[in-house]
């Protein structure tokens, strides 16, 4: 299981909300951060996990593709920041 998705499991985050979590990385980055923050997951965990969000970028691809989301919208956001 993707390390991202097994810290939302392990603080009883729900599939749907896991599921709009990384809806909002696909369409828009920043603003799911806020989402992530929502969650009520402990401030330590909170921290890791946007540090893995930040700086591993291949393991929101993983788990995108776990949960059948579609990737492509991730890459145009991307693209969309770095203009």
């Amino acid at each position: 299981m993707n390390p991202i998705i097994a810290i939302l499991k392990e603080h009883n985050v729900s599939d749907e909300q896991t599921k709009a979590v990384f809806q909002a990385l696909t369409e828009n980055p920043l603003m799911a951060m806020a989402t992530v923050q929502q969650l009520g997951i402990p401030q330590d965990k909170l921290q890791a996990l946007m540090m893995m969000l930040m700086q591993n970028p291949g393991l929101i691809k993983e788990a995108v593709d776990e949960l059948g989301l579609d990737f492509s919208k991730v890459e145009a956001a991307k693209a969309t920041l770095n203009k």
